[in-house]
């Protein structure tokens, strides 16, 4: 009952954000001239504002001639300034907080976050969760699980030289205010369990939670292989969670911080563990309530969440729009992704480097995003590559595509992740499987480079062929390859969980868990040191 009160209150609470993105999606063009407006007036008394003559810009076009796109660390200078202490350097609005991002180009790197930005947020989830709702009704009735990772090893939220308090305590804070409240009251897994540092603690102790609420209506994970990871552990863990629901017990009760001792704890519950003992560890019957699966389905993740659709049939699988820490660029609505026209302004460069506002992109084209916030971002290369899917209204719909600065060039091959994603899409339809991993990776020995393709679908003969006929559609792997500077592509088929063994690695980086995104292409190499398989025939 708390969890349903807490779900209506914020679905309600969100009808007049929800409407407001209806009326902007036919007029895109004026939504953005206001928010672009709103934004240089803001900030023209600032030091950024000065140097780059904010007072006197009028036009968007007048906007893209005055400032240069910025990658993070051209801006890294102004982050510093905030970082010490100073005020006014981006926005004249207080930074509350600098929350960290590992990227995929770039070490960590710190966004600022303003009471203005957490708004624009809360201008795209409101929508989003108001059509969520209407799709399912019957998901407002239980509690929610939204993914709460551990921290990494060298995370905290107070850094000695910095005045600005790095990153969130949990993940709903991102929606400030009494947003948070109402999503906490709705959640099945406390927050607090991002503090467990221990991983195989943390899963059991979230499977636990999770396990409890029968009523379980709505599960919300960024890539899908993050519950997979969850629901493979069920089998292991069986025995010892049903005698902790049981008896109202918790066996890793030593990991467990002060703060949630008697939430982990639970009260004994003898009818859901027979129940459960009944069903066995099959996520498709444990939660009957379950209503909606929100999680990544586009580039890498789209074979992950095919297999997760396959694992819980009946589920709605709703695939997330475009979120990055730096901002929200399209959320899920009307079974289609619109940009999220009321939050940020947006800027689309093409591969001529040409750049378009949003009324004008073309359908089927690719852009790479230009993002401008209340935050203090102005013109920022997010590196993340769209595709135009279609419209909702007169607005664009759009798809990830990649990373753009995701090159892999050990020989001159330069393959890009956008590129790798077409050609798995298109050697995958030509056989008779459907990977939940797939990735392209480098690999170097005593006889020179060669691309692998990791893989945990059985390879049928001539699989390799195919992948190096679809990399010689681009000319310098093709010249690279007559020139024996890479030799053919193999299959390495994997065992065990290569999700596990790929997260274990980049864990090592410090990034979380829940800010891993398995691609489809890594420039790393020596990856066969890290999965378990073998070289398939191919």
């Amino acid at each position: 009952m708390k969890a349903a009160l807490a779900n209506a209150a914020w679905c309600l609470a969100s009808a007049p954000s929800c409407a407001a993105f209806a009326r902007a999606l036919h007029d895109p063009a004026r939504a953005q001239e206001a928010i672009l407006r709103r934004y240089l007036a803001a900030n023209a008394d600032t030091a950024f504002g000065r140097e780059h003559g904010f007072a006197d810009i009028r036009t968007p076009d007048q906007f893209a001639r005055r400032i240069p796109p910025r990658d993070y660390d051209e801006l890294r200078p102004w982050i510093e300034r905030i970082r010490r202490g100073e005020p006014r350097v981006l926005t004249v609005a207080p930074v509350r907080r600098l929350v960290p991002t590992s990227g995929s180009t770039a070490a960590r790197k710190l966004i600022p976050y303003t009471d203005e930005m957490q708004q624009e947020l809360n201008h795209a989830i409101g929508p989003w969760i108001v059509d969520l709702y209407r799709q399912r009704p019957l998901a407002l009735v239980g509690p929610a699980y939204w993914s709460v990772t551990p921290l990494a090893e060298d995370s905290n939220t107070v850094a000695p030289d910095s005045t600005i308090p790095i990153g969130f305590d949990d993940d709903a804070a991102y929606l400030g205010g009494w947003r948070k409240h109402l999503v906490d009251a709705a959640m099945a897994v406390p927050a607090g369990l991002q503090n467990i540092r221990a991983i195989d603690a943390w899963r059991y102790l979230t499977l636990l939670f999770l396990l409890r609420r029968r009523d379980l209506s709505v599960i919300s994970v960024w890539h899908p292989s993050f519950l997979e990871l969850l629901l493979r552990a069920l089998k292991d863990e069986w025995p010892r969670l049903l005698i902790d629901i049981a008896v109202g017990g918790c066996a890793v009760r030593a990991h467990v911080p002060a703060a949630l001792a008697t939430a982990a704890q639970g009260r004994p519950n003898p009818r859901r563990a027979k129940e459960l003992e009944h069903l066995g560890p099959d996520a498709a019957r444990i939660w009957p309530g379950l209503a909606i699966l929100s999680c990544w389905a586009d580039a890498g993740a789209e074979a992950a969440a095919h297999a997760l659709a396959q694992r819980l049939p009946g589920v709605t699988i709703q695939p997330k729009g475009l979120i990055a820490t730096e901002g929200v660029i399209s959320i899920p609505y009307r079974g289609q992704h619109p940009l999220a026209i009321r939050s940020h302004f947006f800027e689309f460069e093409d591969e001529a480097g040409r750049v378009s506002l949003a009324p004008d992109l073309k359908p089927g084209s690719t852009y790479q995003v230009l993002l401008t916030t209340a935050g203090g971002l102005c013109r920022y290369r997010l590196h993340d590559l769209i595709r135009v899917d279609g419209h909702v209204a007169r607005t664009p719909s759009i798809r990830f595509v990649g990373k753009a600065g995701l090159i892999s060039d050990r020989m001159g091959e330069k393959l890009t992740e956008g590129f790798v994603v077409d050609v798995l899409s298109r050697l995958f339809a030509k056989w008779p499987f459907r990977p939940t991993f797939a990735m392209l990776a480098p690999d170097l020995d005593a006889d020179g480079c060669r691309y692998t393709l990791y893989t945990d679908a059985d390879a049928r003969p001539g699989l390799a062929t195919a992948l190096d006929a679809l990399l010689a559609a681009n000319p310098q792997y093709a010249y690279c390859r007559r020139l024996g500077q890479l030799r053919p592509p193999r299959i390495f088929r994997l065992t065990d969980d290569p999700y596990v063994a790929y997260c274990l690695r980049l864990q090592t980086t410090g990034q979380r868990l829940g800010d891993i995104k398995p691609a489809v292409l890594s420039r790393l190499d020596d990856w066969p040191s890290h999965f378990a398989g073998r070289d398939a025939e191919s």
